[in-house]
Formats: structure tokens, sequence, C-alpha cells
């Protein structure tokens, strides 16, 4: 089995409801979207076979696996996530919310771009809703959204502070105003750590 690999490095998770536990990163190539926002680079990739990725996290101190993207769910299956389960690890999914998720997963981040994704997700059970927010931007209805334990406001990290602190600012005025929504800053972006 082979998963084409953009990276993989160890660090703290830097948002949501695991924010500052730390977590091996394992970044997979390929996305369905094409996000203006995205601050990531994903489209090239290593092919790697499972058995590598293994021997390449093993000697991280944690057994949290992230799986990432891109969106992980276009290369993950459940052989493959049964395979890390039976070596001792949990593991995580940051998906856009296209596709289900498995019931392998111990923790799922569901980041939704756009209402069709919204409706296809409203039966499922997750355990965080994150959604990246620009000035402006419309935010969905808790009850519009799957069901989650947690529901965050993510302000986008622009190029320029200013544009940055204009993004918090509107996050923190909805949750405000409607505090079932919590915030999650990129802890990572602050402190400067990958």
């Amino acid at each position: 089995m082979k998963l084409k690999v953009n990276e993989i490095f160890y660090s703290l998770q830097g948002e949501g409801g695991r924010q500052g536990e730390a977590s091996v990163f394992i970044r997979l190539s390929g996305c369905n979207l094409h996000c203006d926002f995205c601050d990531t680079e994903f489209e090239s990739g290593s092919w790697m076979d499972i058995d590598d990725i293994l021997i390449k996290i093993k000697d991280f101190q944690c057994h949290w696996i992230v799986w990432t993207g891109g969106e992980p769910s276009l290369q993950l299956n459940d052989e493959i996530l049964s395979f890390f389960k039976k070596k001792g690890y949990k593991q995580a999914i940051e998906s856009n919310g296209c596709f289900p998720f498995s019931p392998l997963l111990d923790y799922t981040v569901c980041s939704p771009k756009g209402n069709p994704v919204y409706a296809r997700l409203k039966n499922e059970k997750i355990d965080e809703v994150r959604i990246p927010v620009r000035v402006g931007d419309k935010i969905p209805e808790i009850q519009d959204l799957p069901e989650a334990d947690f529901y965050f406001l993510s302000p986008i990290f622009e190029l320029d502070k200013e544009t940055t602190d204009a993004n918090v600012a509107f996050c923190v005025e909805i949750i405000k105003e409607k505090p079932d929504w919590r915030l999650s800053l990129q802890m990572h972006k602050l402190i400067g750590i990958k």
C-alpha cells in the first residue's frame, strides 16, 4: 500500500480542539478543491509505502497521527488506517468534508468549504467543525452543520498583519453574538513553529 506524501513532520497541533498536543503530521498530496486562502503547498509529493512511513515516524515520542493535506481522504482507506491503528497510533483527520469519515479515525476535523458540504455531512457525527473566516464571510448557523463536539471560527492569516487582525476581530464579534462558536487561532503561526 502506497500513499503520495507531501511531507511528514513532528510538531504541536496548532489549532482547534487538540491545540497544543504533540502530533505527527502526515500531509498527503492532492486536493479536490482550490480554495484561495489555502496556506499549504500540497501538489508535490513522493510515493511512499506505508511500511516506509512507519519507519520514518516510529522514533517520534507521540502516537498521534494527523492526516492532513490537501485532502487526505482522497488517498486514505480503512486498510491504511487499520495498519497504523494496529501499530498503536491514534489517528486524526483534517478534511474539507467532501467525503465520509471512516469509523476507524479517533478524531475528525471538518473544515467545510461551501454549503453543499454542510448538507452532505448533516447526518455525520464529527469531533470538530472549523470554519476559515475572512471579514464579511457569511457564517453558517450551527443547526445547519453536522453534529460536533466543537464549533470553531478560524480567522484566516493573511500576508499582512492588518488584514489578519481584521479577520480576528470579525470572528471575535461573531462569537460574542453567537457564543456557541469558539475562536481557533493558528497558534503554530503565532509562535513560529511548523
